[in-house]
Order: C-alpha cells, then sequence, then structure tokens
C-alpha cells in the first residue's frame, strides 16, 4: 500500500478530517502497515497502551476478560479505530481486541497520535465525541443487562 492510500484512508476517519494534509501525509508516514491472522490479538486487556490501529480491512472482536469468562462487546471494520482510549488515558488496554477474520491495520505510534491531538483541537473534540458515542453505548448495554438479570430473577423467586 502505498504513502498515498494511507494517506485517503486516514482522511476518510472522521478523527482526522480536519488536519491539514501536510500533517496528515506526515502521519501516514509514520504509521506502519500491519496484518493479524484470525484469532491473532491487535491488543492485549491489561497490556501497555503503544498504540492505535486503524483497521482497513477485516473486522475485529473487543473483548473484556471477566471473572465469568471473555466477553465479546463490540465487533470493528473497516475504518474504524482502536486503542486510542489507553493512549489519551495513559492506561493499560482495557479491553483485548482479536481479529475475527483476516485484518489489516494501520499501526499509529504514540507519540505521533498525541501529536496530532495536541496540535489539532478538533480531532481532539472527535475522539471526545466518539468516545462518549461509545460510554452510550455501553450504559445501554449494561441497562438491559440489569433488566434482563432483574426479570430472571423476579421469575426464579430470588431477591435482588
Amino acid at each position: 500500500m502505498s504513502l498515498k492510500q494511507e494517506f485517503e484512508l486516514l482522511r476518510r476517519v472522521p478523527f482526522f478530517a480536519e488536519i491539514e494534509a501536510s500533517k496528515l501525509k506526515l502521519l501516514a508516514f509514520m504509521s506502519e502497515r500491519v496484518g493479524f491472522d484470525p484469532g491473532k490479538n491487535l491488543v492485549r486487556q491489561g497490556d501497555q497502551a503503544d498504540a492505535a490501529y486503524l483497521i482497513i480491512d477485516g473486522r475485529a472482536e473487543v473483548i473484556l476478560e471477566t471473572p465469568s469468562g471473555p466477553v465479546v462487546v463490540a465487533t470493528l471494520g473497516a475504518n474504524e479505530i482502536v486503542g486510542e482510549m489507553g493512549i489519551l488515558g495513559n492506561v493499560p488496554r482495557a479491553a483485548t481486541v482479536r481479529a475475527k477474520d483476516r485484518v489489516i491495520a494501520l499501526r499509529i505510534s504514540k507519540e505521533p497520535f498525541m501529536r496530532m491531538v495536541r496540535e489539532f483541537p478538533n480531532m481532539a473534540v472527535s475522539i471526545m465525541q466518539e468516545l462518549a458515542h461509545r460510554v452510550e453505548l455501553t450504559n445501554n448495554q449494561l441497562s438491559a443487562a440489569l433488566a434482563e438479570l432483574k426479570k430472571l430473577r423476579e421469575t426464579a423467586g430470588i431477591a435482588a
């Protein structure tokens, strides 16, 4: 894949839409194209966050390790980015992301990613909006799961 193609891919992602072309080309140049076979991890829950990944092709599952086993909480596809939360918060990975089928991604190291966030406030706003959207979806899932649990308890005659 050429630098021009990687630039075009980045330009399609809402996070990067407002970044001037020369800076986006530099980000594309500083990024690395990587591939993951089905079942391979892009990132692992608990690991240190060192990069974000823009999925170019394929699908990946976001998996939370819980006391009762792994739970798939989302499936990501082309033009979606993963791993940015750990970079922004400077915290370990919150989830494992595993290739569901062959995944081709653009690996964006922490420093270039953070430089773009600092230089382009619109990018920071886009990221905050996306993260707020993800929190809303998670809250909705949690609310539905809790309602289902309450219903099951009532059916079984178990006190909450």
